[in-house]
């Protein structure tokens, strides 16, 4: 089956040709369909902002390496006891590229993130099938459409990032990073009730996206002063809860003083393997009693996510749509940072509307 994936190892925005990284189509074997499986003709894959670190050789330097988990289509096979919680041929649906296996010491003990069987039923969504075991799959709601749909596992992230934060109504909120996960955070906190929310974010067009869906304030960090307008915003307090949704190593330091005395920082993105927060733990820990926490993948987080999916605004997020053959150009719109979300359409029905 065609599939993107990276071909060669390397930055994607190398400017050395010969040393970049590479992203193309590929053919892969389609897995066997097991007797829980589920079968997806995949209508629309999304790119996510981990998905360039995958080109670097974050998580291995094997190529190809398939890509693409933030996935929606159309049931087309289920295995012969599939469908046990009502799961149907033909429904459209969205779902979990991680599998918890529900058997190991951390998914007995309520802690699915770190299930040591994560990563058997992670394969490639943007191809054209995905086979994955039932657990994973949630039909989606009629009022959501598929290239919607597969805006199901960053909706996740930001419900997870909703969790760390175990915000309460009327807590000051700042966001850092206008990424589509931080744009869905945004909304997620303004219906928890955040006030004074923030949005942290250099690009322009980006801070305007945040106004319309629900932050009250934005600051541009490289060219307004962060912490004096931070410090008027919450009357010198600091934000109860503050969220870095940006990955950007310049960004994190700098958030730890935007944090109440008592706070939440979450670290909601994926950092450089090798970089180190400096920290003075009599300051921030000590002085401030701040707990810091991040997040990793979204356990418990997905049913209410769906539930969610119907009541946000999605519209910017589905604007740039390329076919499964442009792959290459859709990583590139992606890197131009022009795009709230860059999705692929990994079948030509779904471009031409075949897969409703």
């Amino acid at each position: 089956m065609r599939t993107v994936a990276v071909t060669r190892i390397g930055n994607l925005r190398d400017p050395d040709e010969a040393a970049r990284g590479r992203i193309g189509v590929v053919d892969m074997p389609q897995p066997e369909l097991g007797p829980e499986d589920v079968r997806i003709r995949v209508a629309y894959a999304a790119i996510c902002g981990s998905d360039p670190h995958l080109a670097e050789g974050f998580f291995g330097t094997d190529v190809p390496i398939g890509l693409g988990h933030e996935v929606s289509g159309v049931i087309e096979a289920l295995g012969e006891r599939a469908g046990r919680g009502g799961l149907r041929v033909g429904d459209r649906v969205a779902g979990n590229f991680l599998r918890f296996c529900g058997s190991c010491r951390p998914c007995q003990d309520g802690r699915q993130q770190f299930c040591e069987h994560i990563q058997d039923y992670n394969r490639p969504g943007m191809a054209e099938t995905v086979t994955w075991h039932e657990s994973q799959v949630y039909r989606l709601p009629d009022s959501v459409s598929l290239l919607e749909g597969c805006l199901l596992e960053p909706t996740s992230v930001a419900v997870r990032i909703a969790d760390k934060t175990r915000i309460r109504v009327g807590d000051r909120v700042a966001v850092c990073g206008g990424g589509p996960i931080g744009q869905l955070t945004v909304q997620v906190m303004a219906r928890y009730g955040a006030t004074a929310l923030t949005m942290i974010e250099p690009i322009a067009d980006r801070r305007g996206m945040a106004r319309r869906h629900g932050a009250q304030y934005t600051i541009d960090p490289t060219s307004e002063n962060q912490a004096a307008i931070a410090d008027e915003l919450t009357e010198g307090r600091g934000y109860d809860v503050v969220i870095d949704a940006s990955g950007s190593t310049r960004a994190t330091r700098g958030l730890l003083d935007l944090a109440a005395k008592g706070g939440t920082v979450v670290y909601g993105a994926m950092y450089p393997s090798d970089y180190e927060l400096p920290l003075n733990i009599s300051d921030y820990l000590y002085l401030k009693e701040l707990t810091l926490t991040g997040v990793f993948v979204s356990p418990y987080a997905f049913p209410r996510a769906l539930n969610l999916l119907p009541h946000l605004d999605l519209a910017e997020f589905t604007q740039a749509v390329f076919p499964l053959e442009q792959a290459a150009d859709a990583f590139e719109a992606h890197l131009t940072g022009r795009y709230p979300k860059v999705i692929i359409a990994c079948n030509d029905e779904a471009r031409l509307g075949g897969l409703s």
